[in-house]
């Protein structure tokens, strides 16, 4: 049975920073470039609190000003967490950090950290206060409910992290090239066979980009008229490495939920 890696940070052992630790050994952004700063400004990076240190462990998507789009399987462990927005370089004060706590989360009520493969890896976050929206931080932009998108439409992963699979890990946010792979393409043997359901959005899958561990909850960004929406929250990867031939990074179809996230 091919295994599924979700794509969150694990390690607690890392690098300190101003009180906030970064794993050596958690893989994200593979094949990835540097981003310019702030381009992609509703990118988050989600840290929780473990022994007096905080940690990054996943991406996420600024939705409102005070409500944070990820991943389910990052936040499902009770874990106190928090958000920085409008970072750059991880390792250093950028000057347009915001740093807000988390108040609330809930994910899907059908999530099952036991089945990766049945869906409904998402999740909300309340902030305990309201971000700022200026230049560096910014609302993502949602699809409307039900859109799919077509077979390799130009989407791009952005998230902190490694730019190979053995690589290490990235102080500035990463971006890489991910064009749309069809529920079509991606769900026969081939692919990812069953296992991609059709709320569920590959992208990849060249053997050379792709998301990996600590990308979770972070976005898929496809251009949509003069800007980008967010089409997916980045789940799991294949056991056989991040970049696996034929096995596309798999994210959950953001528009698939929008009923769910407005509710």
């Amino acid at each position: 049975m091919l295994r599924l890696l979700v794509v969150a940070a694990l390690v607690l052992s890392g690098y300190c920073y101003e009180e906030v630790r970064f794993a050596n050994d958690n893989e994200r952004v593979v094949g990835g470039t540097d981003a310019v700063k702030n381009s992609w400004p509703w990118q988050v990076s989600l840290q929780y609190l473990s022994g007096g240190y905080w940690y990054h462990t996943c991406g996420g998507s600024l939705i409102r000003t005070n409500w944070v789009l990820t991943a389910a399987h990052c936040v499902d462990n009770g874990a106190t967490f928090r958000v920085s927005l409008g970072d750059h370089n991880i390792y250093q004060n950028d000057g347009t950090e915001q740093v807000i706590s988390v108040s609330k989360v809930i994910y899907h009520s059908r999530w099952n950290s036991m089945n990766l493969g049945n869906g409904f890896d998402i999740a909300v976050l309340r902030l305990a206060a309201d971000a700022t929206l200026n230049n560096a931080v910014q609302l993502a932009q949602l699809p409307s409910d039900g859109v799919v998108l077509a077979n390799d439409y130009p989407c791009t992963v952005s998230g902190w992290g490694y730019t190979d699979t053995n690589g290490a890990v990235s102080a500035v946010l990463q971006q890489a090239p991910l064009p749309v792979v069809s529920y079509e393409i991606c769900s026969t043997s081939s692919y990812w066979g069953r296992t991609v359901k059709n709320t569920m959005v590959c992208a990849g899958g060249n053997g050379i980009h792709s998301g990996c561990f600590g990308d979770s909850g972070g976005p898929l960004n496809c251009p949509v008229g003069n800007g980008y929406e967010v089409h997916g929250v980045t789940s799991f990867v294949s056991s056989l490495g991040c970049n696996a031939y034929l096995k596309p990074t798999v994210f959950t179809r953001v528009s698939s939920y929008i009923g769910w996230i407005n509710d």
